[in-house]
């Protein structure tokens, strides 16, 4: 189905490296080995080679290989690199450009996905460096799967764990995926947090960064949507994903996505939108007193104007997100049924790693069919497991877009 190059550096998974090679093997993909000099101290060649049925590559330096120049000959031909385990040696070449041995080289010379499955000690994977050097891949649209947690190689009992061959194919099956898998579909997102002005100096808000939303919106570009998005003030730059509507208020944000709604195959709410707003907002800056008294307005429901417009129709299908404090699920579960939507995406913001303006989340998928409860991940999986429902219900119910 698709040539895989899978890279091994130097660590103690790269043992699980031979049962990635197997199955991705088992779904029909080729595979072809590069491992690093410090991989081989680990796991010989001779392993690889008898699993991929290929010679394996280990140095750029080979004898007759400047003929072929290998590199370039791979990374034009390969669908997607992986590199299972992910040393944080690697990973810092890689964010710096650094080609001293085949597999950075090779790296820099592709312009096939990558996606790296860390490994390292827990120190090591938790500290700002590497995770600088994360941040700056992800930014370039590397994709991780996250380290597992328990007992490591080193003695240590933390996050750093490679993660299990199961979830690496698993990922690698997900970037394989045709980017055109949303073509012809319009996707309607908001993202980020409402402003709600008490005079010209305040206002009231919330903690939303915009993260999620954009990650939606970025992935839902990534396969082939036609993307509007409708974003509140962040200090994040927005996606270029085609359509960007910048507001400020929740009421901006209703007019906004009630205009554009009726275009949309997909409408998803991550924005934080305010359920309150100022009865008045003051012509000047409120002065300094005992006491301030504020009267608020309730804000329109979105989210619930439009399960209700939809009413009977299959079109469009309705996500929206729920930011709760303790157990989501209950929450999750009450809002679907009472704004007429097909998913809801709860989390707890009170739990670690889950909250506002941080790169991940843990959140359940709420539908009909039940809750299925992810582990923490970063936004932007959190935004391609969304899609991969999303996805899913589109195709149980295809939308007639010429039709409306």
């Amino acid at each position: 189905m698709a040539l895989v190059a899978l890279g091994v550096s130097g660590g103690i998974g790269a043992y699980k490296a031979v049962e990635v090679a197997r199955l991705l093997q088992k779904h029909g993909h080729d595979v072809r080995a590069v491992m690093t000099r410090s991989a081989r101290r680990f796991v010989g060649s001779l392993t690889f080679e008898a699993i991929t049925r290929h010679p394996v590559v280990t140095s750029q330096f080979a004898p007759g290989m400047n003929a072929d120049i290998e590199h370039i000959a791979l990374a034009s031909t390969m669908n997607v690199l992986v590199v299972a385990p992910a040393t944080a040696n690697i990973i810092g070449k890689f964010a710096n450009g650094i080609a001293d041995d085949f597999l950075s080289a090779l790296y820099l010379a592709s312009r096939a996905p990558l996606l790296m499955a860390p490994a390292m000690n827990t120190n090591m994977w938790e500290h700002e460096a590497v995770q600088a050097n994360v941040r700056r891949l992800e930014s370039r649209g590397v994709q991780f799967v996250e380290p597992g947690a328990g007992y490591l190689a080193c003695g240590w009992v933390g996050k750093g764990r490679l993660a299990e061959p199961d979830d690496i194919v698993e990922a690698v099956e997900r970037v394989l995926r045709p980017a055109s898998s949303l073509a012809g579909r319009r996707v309607l997102v908001t993202a980020g947090p409402t402003l709600e002005d008490l005079d010209p100096v305040r206002f009231i808000g919330n903690r939303s960064s915009g993260r999620m939303g954009f990650a939606l919106a970025q992935e839902a570009h990534r396969r082939g949507a036609s993307v509007v998005l409708v974003a509140g003030p962040t200090a994040l730059e927005a996606p270029a994903v085609g359509d960007v509507v910048h507001v400020r208020s929740a009421h901006e944000m209703h007019r906004a996505v009630l205009a554009r709604s009726e275009a949309a195959d997909v409408v998803i709410m991550a924005a934080a939108v305010a359920d309150y707003t100022p009865a008045e907002v003051s012509a000047g800056k409120i002065e300094k007193s005992g006491r301030l008294t504020l009267t608020l307005n309730r804000t329109p429901d979105i989210l619930a104007e439009l399960g209700a417009a939809r009413g009977d129709r299959a079109s469009p299908v309705l996500v929206g997100f729920a930011a709760q404090t303790g157990d989501p699920q209950a929450a999750g579960r009450r809002k679907l049924v009472d704004k007429h939507v097909d998913l809801i995406v709860a989390n707890d913001v009170t739990a670690p790693g889950s909250g506002f303006d941080v790169e991940t989340n843990q959140v359940s998928l709420i539908s009909a069919g039940g809750a299925e409860a992810l582990p923490l991940m970063p936004k932007i999986d959190v935004a391609r497991r969304v899609l991969d429902r999303v996805e899913q219900l589109l195709a149980a119910r295809p939308v007639a877009t010429a039709a409306r």
